[in-house]
């Protein structure tokens, strides 16, 4: 008599599906993903068609000029200067201490909560890139400008109210604050200072 060949049971695979699916959730929950960072800036009303926008002329002493090249080298008014120079050139630069007449007019402005206070009202920072500055220069730098405010800043309101200023969470003390050291950082358009030889 011939045997009888066994079936060999075939694996269920109903369930498969059900962990694939729950391993490609835990994964999705588990890894972290890479988030672009912008850099926050208030950008003007676009100006109707009938208006002509308005040139806004500086005085010369107002007006730090911040260049990028193509090397990625930072110039700063005519010298070439570090990451960390920078950031001590613009602070003194908007706060002028010693109301130096080669760095910005101060103007008496009333403040609250640090009353009648002489400040550089019409500083400007003049940013400007070469087109193949890298980003990451740019945004280095972009970080140093902001970093000389957010420093200036913090020291009046230790000064003040007894906290840095990225700790405050009045409203009306980080007004006064950036009333103090208005943050005023141009973005001129791009150019070529010259490409890589």
């Amino acid at each position: 008599m011939a045997r009888k060949k066994r079936k060999v049971p075939a694996i269920n695979g109903a369930s498969s599906a059900d962990i694939a699916f729950m391993l490609l959730l835990f994964f999705l929950l588990t890894t972290s993903m890479d988030t672009d960072q912008g850099l926050p800036r208030r950008l003007p009303n676009p100006p109707d068609n009938k208006e002509k926008p308005e040139e806004v002329k500086s005085k010369e002493r107002n007006v730090l000029k911040v260049h990028i090249n193509s090397d990625n080298q930072i110039m700063c008014q005519s010298d070439l200067v570090t990451l960390p120079r920078l950031k001590e050139m613009a602070k003194e630069f908007v706060e002028n201490p010693n109301n130096s007449e080669s760095l910005p007019e101060k103007e008496l402005v009333n403040i609250p909560y640090f009353g009648d206070r002489m400040i550089a009202k019409s500083h400007i920072i003049s940013l400007q890139c070469d087109r193949t500055t890298s980003y990451q220069t740019y945004i280095d730098v972009q970080n140093e400008l902001a970093a000389a405010y957010d420093e200036l800043r913090d020291v009046e309101s230790i000064k003040q109210f007894g906290k840095p200023f990225k700790a405050l969470d009045n409203e009306d003390y980080i007004d006064a604050l950036k009333a103090l050291y208005p943050q005023k950082i141009s973005e001129a358009e791009p150019k070529s200072y010259g490409a890589k030889k």
